[in-house]
């Protein structure tokens, strides 16, 4: 099957977006498929050997940086999506988080009487709100109208169904993420790597992912008075100062990936996560296959992969005491983290890449078998 993937974002990008697109074309290349990746051109000076590494060619079309967010590049509008199409004489069209590139990419598709897949996979309605100056609703007009046009839409946990059904988007469908359960694990643990972080030998507690307004990272607040404790942050963007100064004496260690994230994930004692908006939260499963117990908000993505009292617990959102807390009450109960440790771990040992890019193939199927049959 030929596959081109038009993406929002693409490494060496490092967000949710990249990843799974990532991830799927590794899947699809694995499985004899033929993908083909087009995604906006990445910032002046980036690793050029993204590109090269990856498991099929890659498409880059001329971009900016959205503003008040450079990390994130917004396609221009150019001419090589429509030819690369062409070109690839794809089966089908995969549009991941369409807002700005995937709109063009669903016109080719449409153009040329291609079946479309399109991927929901990040809150657009916060994000045109935050850093593009877009009312909420206007955003879901536009959401509504890009999906209205897919052939099916990919929802990634059952509140994001849920809100996409909400706002008249038809056609939806389940589709979660997978994580690498080989990359990550418990026996990573290392204990050089705890004794950086905590040099006294306090109780590691994390958050792994974007500084940015919308995963209020602020709220951890209270966790760095905690004693015994010593707070974690990892990760980069434009909220970086905000949370450096609402977290004094939190180690801030920016950017981190691959194997060393995966050392740093199992070294914690306990996960936390604050953002209210994910639609399905990867940090947690990446989290919960290191066999660390997990607190995230009761909302979104976290509501599927998180079983209070037995891997973890939610928490009310947006709300800076009960994340305290909660830290608090298992910062006491060694036994108890063990236990949603190991539980976390046998949760996701199933929910592999390789998994769920099968169940995306059969997705893939039952488009094309639809298309074939209206046309007979």
């Amino acid at each position: 099957m030929r596959v081109v993937i038009v993406t929002e974002s693409f490494p060496p990008d490092v967000n949710g977006v990249a990843h799974c697109a990532l991830q799927t074309a590794r899947q699809l290349a694995a499985h004899g498929h033929d993908p083909l990746v087009i995604a906006p051109a990445p910032a002046a000076g980036a690793d050029a050997a993204a590109d090269a590494s990856a498991p099929c060619p890659v498409i880059r079309v001329p971009s900016l940086p959205l503003p008040g967010y450079p990390q994130v590049r917004v396609a221009l509008p150019s001419r090589r999506l429509s030819a690369a199409l062409s070109a690839h004489r794809a089966h089908i069209v995969h549009l991941a988080s369409p807002f700005v590139l995937g709109v063009r990419g669903m016109a080719a598709a449409a153009r040329r009487g291609l079946p479309a897949v399109a991927v929901y996979q990040t809150d657009l309605g916060g994000y045109a709100r935050t850093y593009m100056g877009m009312g909420e609703s206007t955003a879901w007009r536009r959401i509504r109208a890009v999906h209205a046009a897919a052939d099916r839409t990919l929802a990634p946990s059952s509140a994001a169904l849920r809100d996409l059904v909400t706002h008249g988007v038809p056609r939806v469908r389940l589709w979660p993420r997978g994580v690498d359960t080989a990359r990550f694990g418990p026996a990573l643990r290392d204990e050089a790597v705890r004794r950086e972080l905590a040099p006294n030998g306090e109780l590691i507690v994390g958050y792994v992912g974007r500084l940015a307004p919308e995963k209020q990272v602020e709220l951890l607040a209270g966790v760095c008075s905690l004693e015994g404790v010593r707070l974690v942050v990892v990760g980069d963007g434009p909220s970086e100062g905000s949370v450096r100064a609402a977290l004094p004496g939190a180690v801030m260690l920016g950017r981190r990936t691959g194997d060393e994230l995966a050392r740093i994930f199992a070294s914690l004692d306990l996960f936390v996560h604050t953002g209210p908006y994910e639609t399905f939260c990867q940090t947690v499963q990446e989290a919960m296959a290191s066999g660390v117990p997990v607190v995230a908000p009761a909302a979104g993505g976290p509501l599927d992969l998180v079983v209070p009292g037995r891997t973890g617990v939610l928490v009310a959102p947006q709300d800076a005491l009960a994340v305290r807390d909660a830290v608090w009450a298992l910062a006491a109960d060694p036994g108890l983290r063990a236990a949603y440790g190991r539980a976390g771990r046998a949760a996701v040992e199933g929910r592999t890449w390789e998994a769920v890019g099968e169940q995306l193939v059969d997705h893939y199927g039952q488009v094309l078998a639809a298309r074939t049959a209206v046309a007979a």
